[in-house]
């Protein structure tokens, strides 16, 4: 285990990258670094906010990774920033990242999240967190998927701040899937360092702004949801969704995210060693006239299924449904090829909203400003999930 006593006398601000330490953190190569394929890949480190970490522009999220071998070869080609969560694959998962990342742990940047909104629950799950990942600290500790102010409670905050003066974690975020709500509300608290966000090639110019005014706060912000629902050389339950893996679309999406200034690193999900080659490529590659092309195009062929989470649908539903979680699910299931995970988060909604039928309905009342065919969505999403 990397030894929290090491981690306290190196300091709380001190980069993880390019610092000279006790802790063994690593100098930044400026050479190239080879994939699978042979193909020279040069990584970009920013800063992310005010936290001094040096981070990959490209890191990796690990929530439907189940190989690890393909998180301990991300690490060895030179990604530093991985991200995980408590509960994801019920447990599962931070015990496969811990055992992929032990022997480079000080080299790295890691990130996990709580799902817990109590100080004794949110304690116990970062305990088990950090016995699961072997290490003594956690460099970013999230609230995980917070999507309204009123559900972060100053009993959070209080214990995320707790475990920094413990030497538990260094920094503390939020996730959220609501960027308009909560990152403009986060950058005038000032007690959050980092931001997950979703963000990606669909979204408004809004999102573009509650990213800057998060930057400019000091935060580091890290996008996830890239792809925009996309996957490739899956078997989708839906047939439909076999546009999302339209030729060329995801590296172009990667290269559009990748090219914001004020996204500090990406989390984009790599489940072998192909989906890493060719992120590693788009990586290194910088986004073209081609690029915007191939998305133009690729958005219009997705616009009847892909919600975008703007939010403007919020309420809008007679019976009550939270249309943006119910298409999430359904994007796990048919866009990422995990219908575990979809049916899961599916059945976290409550028992009357999980009853709930479109087809019960003479006519929907939902009608989404960018094409997306919600009662459709969210019948399949009922008729796979309930």
């Amino acid at each position: 285990m990397t030894s929290r006593r090491e981690f306290l006398s190196a300091g709380l601000a001190l980069p993880v990258v390019g610092a000279s330490s006790g802790m063994g953190f690593f100098k930044p190569s400026e050479n190239p670094v080879a994939s699978q394929t042979g193909s020279p890949v040069k990584f970009e480190y920013r800063t992310l906010g005010r936290t001094g970490l040096k981070v990959t522009s490209m890191g990796f999220g690990c929530m439907i990774t189940s190989d690890p071998s393909v998180v301990e070869r991300a690490a060895d080609s030179g990604i530093t920033y991985f991200d995980t969560s408590r509960g994801y694959q019920h447990g599962n998962n931070e015990r496969m990242v811990g055992a992929a990342l032990a022997a480079k742990r000080k080299q790295l940047v890691l990130s996990t999240k709580t799902d817990s909104n109590t100080r004794d629950g949110m304690s116990r799950e970062l305990d088990i967190s950090l016995r699961e990942l072997k290490t003594d600290y956690i460099d970013i500790w999230y609230l995980h998927g917070k999507d309204d102010v009123a559900s972060i409670t100053d009993e959070m905050i209080e214990t995320q701040q707790l475990a920094k003066k413990q030497g538990k974690i260094r920094f503390a975020g939020v996730s959220t899937h609501k960027p308009l709500q909560l990152l403009p509300w986060m950058a005038q608290k000032g007690v959050f360092d980092v931001a997950l966000t979703v963000y990606n090639f669909t979204m408004d110019s809004g999102v573009d702004r509650a990213i800057e005014t998060a930057a400019k706060s000091g935060m580091g912000v890290v996008a996830m949801k890239v792809m925009a629902g996309g996957s490739r050389s899956l078997k989708h339950t839906d047939p439909a969704y076999d546009k999302l893996t339209r030729p060329g679309a995801m590296p172009a999406a990667l290269k559009w995210v990748l090219s914001k200034p004020n996204i500090s690193t990406t989390i984009p999900s790599m489940t072998d060693m192909d989906q890493l080659d060719e992120n590693l490529r788009a990586m290194a590659q910088p986004y073209s006239a081609g690029d915007q092309k191939l998305l133009a195009a690729h958005l219009e062929m997705i616009r009847p299924l892909y919600c975008r989470m703007c939010g403007k649908c919020e309420g809008a539903c007679q019976k009550g449904l939270p249309i943006a979680n119910v298409m999430r699910c359904l994007t796990y299931a048919d866009g990422y090829g995990q219908f575990a995970l979809g049916r899961e988060r599916f059945q976290e909604l409550t028992s009357e909203k999980v009853a709930v039928r479109c087809s019960d309905c003479a006519e929907c009342t939902v009608k989404c400003p960018h094409g997306v065919q919600v009662s459709s969505r969210v019948a399949r999403a009922q008729e796979l999930f309930a």
